[in-house]
């Protein structure tokens, strides 16, 4: 039996759409709206497609909320001038982030400040000159 080359194609096609489709939207996320929040690291994984943060932050009732914080990849993330120590548990930080549109405790990052005054956005920051 011969196989044709539409139905090759095809097939493909679908199996490139089902991947394309597989990845997550930012839907979730309202990107009109920033949250300062300054915690202590919890977590912080170094990892593709996405690196991500945990960001235990006091609550205002004696308790903690755990943030949960979605990053690019480390490949945009080294080009801003991270390394993968940039950030471990207990670091003192004040942290960006665009939050979930749901109210949880989450969002997308945006910058974080760390104690010693150093901060760090996602993205290498464009020259003046090339602006």
């Amino acid at each position: 039996m011969k196989v044709s080359l539409v139905s090759w194609t095809s097939v493909v096609v679908l199996l490139v759409a089902t991947v394309v489709f597989a990845h997550h939207s930012a839907a979730g996320i309202d990107r009109t709206k920033s949250v300062t929040l300054t915690g202590t690291i919890k977590q912080f994984a170094w990892t593709n497609p996405h690196s991500w943060m945990e960001v235990d932050v006091p609550d205002g009732k004696g308790g903690t909320l755990t943030w949960k914080v979605e990053m690019t990849s480390p490949a945009y993330l080294v080009r801003a001038g991270w390394k993968s120590t940039t950030l471990k548990p207990g670091d003192e930080v004040k942290v960006v982030v665009r939050p979930l549109r749901n109210g949880e405790p989450g969002g997308l990052f945006v910058s974080v400040t760390l104690s010693d005054g150093r901060t760090f956005g996602e993205r290498a920051a464009i020259p003046a000159a090339a602006r």
